[in-house]
């Protein structure tokens, strides 16, 4: 959610919005697993004498504030949509419960995840592949700055490789590929849930990818 400083940026919540609207006018029922990185990050103040658990919670908090932005976002474009936050509080935004966040599908409402999995010491991508089997999505999309897997750093390394298609052991047994944490690699695995990563912030993508375009990296 954010532009070149750690803050809400408007704009590139205008962008998501739209890119999403694309891929839900095409008939594809949605779901976003909102982060709060550029906000506040959990490990970094650990780093800082602050306990873990708390930073994690803060954390969760900064995801329910960049959900809300985002659902601002898709109001002012007129797609309904709703944030089913991991913690209660029914007086920013509902709860999330499996069946309503179903029902809300069903009706074409895009569903926004908040607060993670609402347990410090998870990711945002354990808590995006917790969700995406308990509503049986059939991929999980992970939006990046960059467009797919490399086998090096692109930023730190210009012959670095891209690659298109890894098996999800790929991604475990190597300790140069980062795609997401381990945990949520696994949770992949074991319920054959495809992970597609791509680059989020160009115009068109989101719904290229969710079209079948091959123009990221498919881990499998």
């Amino acid at each position: 959610m954010q532009g070149s400083d750690y803050n809400i940026d408007p704009k590139v919540c205008d962008f998501i919005a739209r890119e999403v609207k694309s891929v839900t006018d095409a008939g594809a029922q949605v779901v976003v697993m909102v982060g709060g990185g550029n906000i506040f990050r959990g490990r970094s103040a650990e780093a800082h004498g602050m306990s873990r658990t708390t930073g994690d919670y803060i954390g969760m908090l900064a995801t329910v504030m960049n959900s809300l932005a985002l659902r601002s976002a898709f109001e002012k474009i007129g797609l309904e949509s709703r944030v089913a936050s991991a913690i209660d509080m029914p007086k920013v935004c509902e709860s999330y419960i499996r069946d309503k966040a179903i029902r809300h599908l069903e009706k074409g409402r895009v569903l926004i995840a908040a607060a993670g999995s609402g347990h410090p010491y998870f990711s945002t991508d354990t808590a995006a592949a917790i969700r995406a089997c308990e509503l049986d999505c059939n991929i999980v999309f992970k939006g990046t700055k960059v467009d797919g897997i490399y086998d090096s750093d692109p930023e730190k390394n210009k012959n670095a490789q891209k690659l298109t298609e890894l098996t999800y052991l790929d991604i475990l047994n190597s300790d140069k590929i980062e795609v997401m944490d381990n945990t949520a690699t696994t949770l992949c695995m074991d319920n054959k849930l495809p992970i597609y990563v791509f680059e989020l912030m160009r115009p068109g993508n989101i719904k290229k990818v969710a079209m079948g375009e091959e123009i990221g990296t498919l881990v499998h």
